[in-house]
């Protein structure tokens, strides 16, 4: 038998495993069955090298069992003040209580009552409020980021944890590999570490050519988590550098939004952090873990939702489903990144088409053009069902938000986009407060008067060429 006989067949082999692979694979929606097999079987060569490389959602055996060991061993959240747990469950309208049990069936965190929060101005004013509250912190600092820049806001928080770690405060900083490569390069990371702040970095790539084997290199941690004195958290879509994001600054500003907590949902931000960092540490925290804490008479009950590739499947976007299915109203959301699954595309709709007045607003611009393009493409039927679309046309609009009804508010990290869904780890906060989410809606018309209104006329003008572009985008959608 030729060389060339032999190399034919031990490709059609390999292509056909692949393809068994793909069919058998557990948790994966039929339109990702269907791509892949696409992929796979036209392409030769670079679909079976696409599907090792970015077709499985697999962090390392070894970070799995890691970090599954330190969620087992960690301590269950301290208890609230005895006689507190009636009037936290008290605290949710019966209405909203489907949503919280959502909410616990992906984390495992409980609702807790007696939470305080505002919403910062922008994106400047969210970072000197944090440097303020490091320079009170007297026991610790825990600060987590996807993207931390060596900018004048990133340095800003560099020096802040410089000086508390310098007067005792101990302080932990942890980044992302990918994201917050720039900082981990620069001399301001060593010299955190050299006043004495612990640093880490979360999902580690080491070298690129060997992580293929272990697991996926784009699995990433997205998270933005601050945790000062256990007292106060932060909570929103912000990384830690200026609105200008000079590393992509034709986009610039980029448009955040981040709420300061505090209260009792304190705890569950700290927890998260803390399987994060021990995961990738060697340090054990878990005495923070079992300080008591209270939870006042007066404050709205929150909850952490935290997701990612080791969580269940599908988590993030039925969050996202049951949130828009409880609307009776108003759902208005604002995102920056929307490549949906069918099942979150027709909660929208299906939202719309009962009379629920239904608004997303995305930006005009976005930073990431495949992205942009599969957004475009879902449209035209939402349109036709009658959602309203707005383009923010003043900056990269970065906010991640859901309001529901005047009451219920869910803001944090994660897109309406597959990365979110299956690659990243994210970080969210939901809660119920008239006050509070009447001032996020307020943020968000803030946005709408910023932007312009899609039509259907607007999509019907779309160019054949366009709509195509845009469609085929839409087909990878379950590849990316």
């Amino acid at each position: 038998m030729s060389t060339s006989v032999l190399f034919v067949t031990g490709h059609l082999l390999i292509e056909l495993a692949l393809i068994v692979r793909v069919m058998v694979r557990p948790h994966r929606e039929p339109a990702s069955r269907i791509a892949w097999v696409v992929v796979i079987a036209s392409i030769p060569l670079i679909g079976i090298l696409a599907y090792l490389l970015f077709g499985e959602v697999n962090i390392g055996k070894r970070r799995v069992a890691r970090l599954h060991d330190v969620l087992e061993r960690m301590p269950e959240l301290a208890k609230c003040v005895p006689g507190d747990e009636e009037h936290i469950a008290a605290a949710v309208p019966h209405s909203y209580e489907h949503l919280f049990q959502m909410g616990r069936s992906i984390s495992g965190f409980s609702i807790l009552g007696g939470n305080s929060a505002r919403l910062m101005a922008d994106s400047n004013c969210t970072i000197d409020e944090m440097v303020a509250d490091m320079d009170a912190a007297q026991d610790h600092i825990h600060v987590l980021f996807y993207i931390w820049l060596p900018d004048n806001n990133g340095c800003k928080v560099v020096q802040a944890l410089k000086r508390a770690a310098g007067r005792g405060v101990k302080c932990r900083a942890m980044v992302d590999n990918l994201g917050s490569r720039l900082m981990l390069e620069s001399d301001h990371w060593k010299d955190m570490a050299a006043a004495g702040v612990h640093v880490a970095v979360a999902l580690p790539i080491g070298n690129p050519l060997l992580r293929i084997f272990r697991g996926r290199i784009d699995l990433r941690n997205h998270r933005k988590i601050v945790v000062i004195d256990d007292k106060v958290t932060y909570c929103g879509s912000q990384n830690c550098a200026d609105p200008e994001f000079r590393v992509k600054p034709k986009y610039a500003p980029w448009v955040d939004a981040v709420m300061r907590f505090e209260g009792p949902i304190v705890r569950q931000n700290q927890h998260v952090f803390a399987s994060d960092w021990m995961t990738y540490t060697n340090e054990n925290i878990d005495e923070l873990l079992q300080r008591p804490i209270s939870a006042p008479k007066s404050g709205f009950p929150a909850q952490v939702v935290a997701t990612g590739p080791t969580s269940r499947a599908s988590a993030m976007p039925q969050m996202f489903e049951s949130l828009i299915n409880a609307a009776r109203q108003e759902v208005m959301i604002s995102s920056p990144y929307y490549v949906p699954n069918e099942s979150l595309q027709n909660a929208l709709c299906s939202s719309a088409s009962r009379g629920v007045k239904t608004t997303i607003i995305f930006p005009a611009v976005n930073d990431s053009w495949i992205v942009s393009g599969a957004s475009r493409s879902y449209y035209k039927e939402l349109l036709e069902a009658g959602v309203t679309i707005y383009e923010y046309v003043g900056g990269l609009l970065h906010t991640k938000s859901l309001t529901l009804d005047g009451e219920v508010t869910l803001i944090g990290s994660a897109n309406m986009d597959r990365r979110s869904f299956d690659l990243n780890y994210e970080n969210n906060i939901l809660f119920v407060d008239r006050e509070l989410t009447a001032a996020f809606q307020e943020r968000q018309q803030q946005y709408i008067a910023r932007s312009t209104l899609v039509s259907g006329e607007t999509v019907d003008s779309w160019s054949l060429p366009f709509r195509l572009w845009n469609n085929t985008l839409a087909l990878l959608g379950p590849i990316l």
